[in-house]
């Protein structure tokens, strides 16, 4: 698996494989700009049919095949 690795090339190889004559085609792209979050849809054409996988940007610049966990709130104490 390709977790520590941040270029969105090498990673979409390695899951991938793509075909250098069919190549990939980037299907679908988001960049939110107040939380920031960042996906891509990557699509190759295999023997079996079109193969189509997310990848996610996380806050450590890192690309990844799950999204990055939500801020949420969160309550802290101090002791006195």
């Amino acid at each position: 698996m390709a977790t520590g690795r941040s270029s969105l090339r090498l990673i979409v190889e390695d899951w991938l494989a793509p075909d250098p004559q069919k190549g990939i085609c980037v299907t679908e792209f988001r960049r939110g700009r107040s939380r920031r979050q960042c996906y891509v849809c990557v699509e190759t054409v295999r023997t079996g049919g079109p193969v189509s996988l997310f990848f996610f940007r996380h806050q450590d610049g890192y690309w990844r095949i799950f999204p990055p966990d939500r801020d949420r709130p969160a309550m802290r104490t101090t002791g006195s």
